[in-house]
């Protein structure tokens, strides 16, 4: 819909890869074409504290990482040049500077060595707790903040516990190596990314008959497909394998030759060389400590509040914290622990957006709109309809989201584009498409020349990523109309034919700026395919299909390119980084489906507007799909003119924060978050932003703590309760109720229920 948080290593060696860091790309940035504050933006405010919301994995967020980054570049960028400038002598800085240094004594293992089974236990059962946390926000707010801080110091937990069981007992064998750490960071995240990527809570969801029964349009059954595990698993593992084998031949150019950054991929390689230091070990486990802790306490927190729900409406979900009248226009704290932790992670920025767009639209908008039923809609128009309130509710979001994708598409494909150019004119030297181990530049630093030389050891042949991107291809044109029939197989072909040009863009674009814009390309499909199809012969399931396509192609591209990064700087081989993302894959297809059915068979009003689990994103793709089918023509009055007024409105707000100087944009609002609570309301807005508000005060009690431990504590807070959810759900289908209902009524309700009451007896 989804980077990271913030953590702090050992300042010394925060100071030597800081000036590394600075150092080495300040060359590379020179001979590329790239500015040098790409990555010092991202990368040295990821490490020294700044918030930094891993989106690549958020793609419905797409650039709200580099927000709060962004604003604080020019400062810390001119620091770190003086701090150079200082020290002198480039020989003995460059010794100082140096990481793998620090490695120096230690083998580095052959990629066989670096696939264990213990590595592959442990991911799988943290793709397990983590799809089932993706899961759970993906199903209400559709908001996934990274959790590859916890799946980083989880799996360096229970690895290095089981390493000191063994050793203990005489039986070790294989030390932990951050090879072995690389390939868990991987698996994991390749597995829990498809609880996103899969369209649990957008596209696949949508083509349910739940959130059909929403809509009036194309409400028949060539357009609706009901969830079924089976079907579920093989449409996983029919798409979600091609994406890695179409970039797989460009590694080298990426990785080497262009010198691309990839902040998050390299954040994550920091985070994991820093576990594996003496200094860092000991954070690493105080880290662990600190989430165990929150999550022991997140988790019985919602085994609490279980008791009071036994009905709906009651609970701590549905305490009127700020009045009754607030309360039924969404603005209430709902005591929700992931969000409060949600909100721990995500810039401060984002929380303020999010928070702000409630306020425009249940604050203002939708009681001004709500005023003129009988004129504006036919004032018995069910709330569920799209024909009513509900209308303005969803296209009104839908075009913030679509103006502002739109709007970033652009700049981040020009800026793409540009950048490829100025590369291609310094020759062809620096466009290799063959196999050709040596390096393209010049090595001139021992870190260069170790991570090169490991990194071009262990090929993987051409014939594998061409041969497997036309086997899996072929398999999907035979394979999805049986499971759409509305898709055609020609529609695949097409999509298969321009689909490693895309991922090439994607992957190429997120290494320099982070950015994904998976969910862009696949709303892009959904138009296409969909108007392609046409209303008559199941356009809209055809062009929701067509997203998942596209979609998990362009989403597992740029996310294998940021693991070739992360095992680059951690010296592990590209064979081991490719073979544990197709595992991590191979488990998430059916994991996530799994999760998902639990999901669905627990919950029976998911899907359903006011519940536990609304899944908003399912109602907005469908209904872009039928806008894609049937244009404007079934909106309410003035619905369109709103639109295109938002849809300019955010184009005009990101244009603004590109143009002022960064002062000034630190304060202007992301369209893209202010969009999120245009229709499920602003409660968890205000989760988000008292967990903002808690963090602030940490910081400004104690800074350095706060850096090191706010984001295990977030973790430990978005874990425990998401956790909580599977002793919930299968209690919901054991049919075991809560004993309790807590509801809060007016007093005038109060005394009506009383006088009920004591007729009664």
């Amino acid at each position: 819909m989804w980077t990271f948080p913030r953590f702090t290593y050992p300042s010394q060696f925060v100071k030597n890869t800081i000036r590394q860091l600075t150092e080495y790309f300040n060359r590379s940035c020179g001979s590329s074409s790239l500015p040098p504050s790409l990555f010092i933006n991202s990368l040295s405010s990821h490490l020294l504290g700044t918030h930094f919301l891993r989106l690549n994995r958020h793609p419905s967020l797409l650039h709200m990482a580099s927000e709060e980054v962004e604003m604080q570049s020019i400062v810390k960028e001119e620091k770190l040049r003086r701090r150079r400038k200082e020290k002198g002598g480039e020989e003995e800085q460059e010794e100082e500077m140096s990481v793998e240094r620090a490695f120096e004594g230690q083998r580095v293992p052959p990629w066989r060595e670096q696939l264990t089974a213990r590595a592959l236990v442990v991911s799988f059962f943290l793709s397990v707790m983590f799809s089932v946390i993706v899961m759970k926000l993906n199903l209400t707010t559709g908001i996934i903040p990274s959790l590859n801080v916890a799946a980083g110091l989880l799996g360096f937990f229970f690895v290095k516990l089981w390493t000191k069981a063994l050793e203990q007992t005489g039986l070790l064998r294989t030390p932990f190596t951050r090879q072995e750490n690389t390939v868990i960071q991987t698996c994991v995240v390749a597995a829990y990314g498809l609880a996103f990527s899969g369209g649990f809570g957008s596209y696949l969801f949508g083509m349910s008959s739940k959130i059909a029964a929403k809509t009036t349009e194309e409400d028949t059954s060539q357009n609706i497909k009901e969830p079924s595990l089976g079907w579920m698993i093989a449409f996983m593992f029919v798409v979600s394998f091609i994406g890695l084998f179409s970039v797989v031949p460009l590694r080298k150019i990426m990785i080497i030759d262009y010198k691309l950054i990839y902040p998050s991929g390299t954040a994550t390689a920091y985070l994991i060389n820093g576990f594996h230091t003496l200094n860092g070990e000991k954070l690493a486990k105080k880290q662990v400590w600190m989430l165990g802790k929150c999550f022991i306490g997140s988790f019985f927190w919602g085994f609490f509040q279980w008791f009071y729900t036994a009905a709906d409406g009651c609970g701590f979900a549905s305490f009127p914290t700020l009045g009754l009248k607030a309360y039924e226009n969404r603005f209430y704290f709902d005591f929700s622990a992931t969000y409060v932790g949600v909100g721990m992670i995500c810039p401060y920025l984002v929380n303020i957006s999010v928070l702000l767009g409630g306020i425009l639209s249940w604050g203002i908008m939708w009681p001004l709109i709500n005023n003129q039923k009988g004129h504006w809609y036919p004032a018995d128009t069910p709330p569920s309809s799209l024909h009513g309130l509900n209308g303005y509710k969803v296209f009104i979001g839908i075009a913030i989201i679509l103006g502002d994708g739109l709007y970033n598409f652009v700049k981040v494909l020009h800026r793409t584009i540009a950048t490829f150019v100025a590369a291609a004119r310094q020759g062809p030297s620096t466009l290799p498409v063959t196999d050709d181990d040596s390096p393209a530049s010049v090595i001139v630093s021992y870190d260069d020349e170790k991570r090169s030389q490991v990194f071009l050891k262990d090929q993987i042949p051409q014939w594998v990523a061409y041969g497997g991107y036309v086997s899996v291809a072929i398999i999907s044109i035979i394979t999805l109309p049986h499971i759409f029939p509305p898709l055609k197989w020609y529609f695949i072909l097409v999509a298969y034919i321009f689909a490693p040009v895309l991922a090439f863009c994607n992957a190429y674009g997120c290494g320099f700026t982070d950015w994904s814009l998976a969910s862009t390309y696949g709303k892009l499909a959904i138009f296409v395919i969909g108007a392609w199809a046409g209303a008559a012969h199941g356009g809209v399931l055809a062009g929701l299909a067509a997203c998942g396509v596209m979609m998990n192609i362009v989403s597992t591209a740029s996310d294998l390119m940021q693991d070739f990064k992360t095992g680059y700087l951690t010296l592990a081989s590209p064979r081991s980084m490719f073979v544990s993302q197709i595992i991590g894959t191979a488990m998430g297809c059916v994991i996530a489906p799994s999760v998902f059915w639990l999901f669905f068979k627990a919950f029976k009003d998911i899907g359903e507007e006011g519940s536990q689990y609304p899944a908003p994103y399912a109602t907005i793709y469908r209904n872009m799909a039928i806008l894609g089918v049937d244009g404007f023509g079934s909106l309410p009055k003035h619905c369109l003119t709103l639109c295109f007024i938002f849809f300019a409105v955010a184009i005009m707000i990101n244009l603004i924060k590109d143009l002022v100087s960064l002062k000034i944009a630190r304060f202007i609002p992301i369209p893209m978050a202010m969009a999120i609570p245009f229709y499920i309301g602003s409660y968890f807005a205000i989760d988000m932003f008292v967990g903002s508000v808690m963090l602030f005060i940490w910081e400004k009690i104690n800074k350095p703590k706060a850096d090191s431990f706010g984001p295990a504590v977030a973790s430990g807070l978005i874990c425990g309760d998401g956790i909580w959810t599977l002793p919930q759900a299968v209690l919901a289908l054991a049919q075991v109720k809560p004993p309790i209902c807590m509801k809060f009524l007016s007093r005038k309700m109060n005394d009506q229920v009383d006088t009920f009451i004591s007729s009664l007896s």
